[in-house]
This record gives structure tokens, C-alpha cells and sequence, in this order.
């Protein structure tokens, strides 16, 4: 599922948010019921949980991962499932995304989800990777990464991220349920994209993945 695939930077930073995106977005849920979407919600924790315990796919250290059990999630809520209007930008050109790092990722604006959260209306731009794009599992990748209220009290102060797919109408499903923490969270070795000062959400956004503790 969520695929991260690490990238060595000077053979001492590994890129993050690159091969191995931790969460394969699922096809359009509208129609999906309540039931249907707390399970996929639920099937992500253990994936990702899963993910932690390996020691092939894990971003923790062995001293962390050794006694590793279950990442802190908050509880589920599909009001947190969002069907967003979805702008295409197909004029938009490759830049250069800071990171943690002296490392920079290329970035492409594929789009932008507008929609509307707590009575408030919000706008996130979403991006496509040039160098996924190039294997054939992940042509269709999008990158959103995000800033909320949460951010530097419960939940990772350098925002969270989602992975997503290209809809093919115009409209896209964006599961903050879904969204987790930067490899950076848990070991600095990470090189994470960080997260433009346009894509905060003017909110709290209290589902997917909490801060990590050690």
C-alpha cells in the first residue's frame, strides 16, 4: 500500500515522500457507505502499522522499532472524507520544493482541491513528482501535503502528508484520515519536502496520524 520507497541523498539523506508513499489512494468513494469507508480507514492504520514493524520498510530507528506496536492515530471520523472540487493546472510548470535538507524536490501544481471544512472554505494545491511518474505504479501519484491547527501540538509541527491518484472526472477524494507524518518525524537521516505556506488548512483537522512520542 503506501509506498515510501527511500532514496539515498550523499549516501547519508533518504528522500521522503519520493517511491514509497506510505498510502495507495483508493479509487472514487462517493458512493461508498460509512461502513465501507471506516474500514479502508481502519485497513490503512494496519498497513502502515505494518510498514513500521518491518525492518525493511520501517523509518524508525532499531531502538524505536524494536518495541514497536501501533503509531498514534486519532479516531476515526468519515466526516473527514472529503469529495472536493478538483482544478486541473496543466499550464503549470516544474519548481524546485525546499526540504529538510539542502536536498530540493521537484514539484509540478497538477491542481487544486477546493472545499469546504467546518463551515469554512478551503483551497489546497496538489502535486505531481516527475520522478514517479516515470514507473508505470505510480503514473497516476499525487502529492498533498499540508499544515492544520493541529501542528506542533498534537500532531507533527511540520504538517502531515496525503497521497493520492489522478481522478478522472472533476472532482477528488481527499481522506484526512489518511494523512501521516513525513519520514523526518521520526529520523532526521529523512530529506521531506516541506510544506508550502499555501496549503495550511484554517482548521483542525483531528484524524490520521497524531505526533510521534519517544
Amino acid at each position: 500500500m503506501r509506498v515510501c520507497i527511500l532514496i539515498m541523498v550523499l549516501s547519508v539523506f533518504v528522500s521522503c515522500g519520493q517511491e514509497k508513499k506510505y498510502h495507495d489512494a483508493k479509487p472514487d468513494v462517493k458512493s461508498i457507505t460509512t461502513s465501507d469507508k471506516l474500514a479502508d480507514i481502519l485497513l490503512f492504520q494496519q498497513e502502515l502499522n505494518a510498514e513500521f514493524k518491518d525492518p525493511e520498510t520501517s523509518p524508525l530507528a532499531d531502538r524505536f522499532r524494536i518495541n514497536f506496536e501501533t503509531l498514534d492515530f486519532y479516531a476515526p471520523d468519515t466526516s473527514y472524507v472529503i469529495e472536493a472540487e478538483f482544478v486541473r493546472t496543466p499550464e503549470a510548470l516544474p519548481f524546485s520544493m525546499p526540504t529538510t535538507t539542502d536536498r530540493e524536490s521537484t514539484e509540478v501544481l497538477y491542481g487544486i482541491a477546493k472545499f469546504t471544512l467546518n463551515g469554512k472554505q478551503q483551497q489546497l494545491e496538489i502535486y505531481q513528482t516527475p520522478e514517479l511518474i516515470t514507473q508505470e505504479k505510480y503514473k497516476d501519484y499525487l502529492f498533498l501535503p499540508f499544515t492544520d491547527a493541529t501542528n506542533g501540538e498534537e500532531t507533527y509541527g511540520g504538517g502531515r502528508y496525503l497521497d493520492l491518484r489522478i481522478p478522472e472526472g472533476n472532482t477528488i477524494v481527499l481522506d484526512f484520515n489518511k494523512a501521516y507524518n513525513p519520514y523526518c518525524a521520526y529520523n532526521k537521516k529523512f530529506s521531506c519536502p516541506l510544506v508550502p505556506a499555501v496549503n495550511n488548512v484554517d482548521a483542525e483537522i483531528r484524524v490520521g496520524v497524531k505526533a510521534f512520542e519517544h
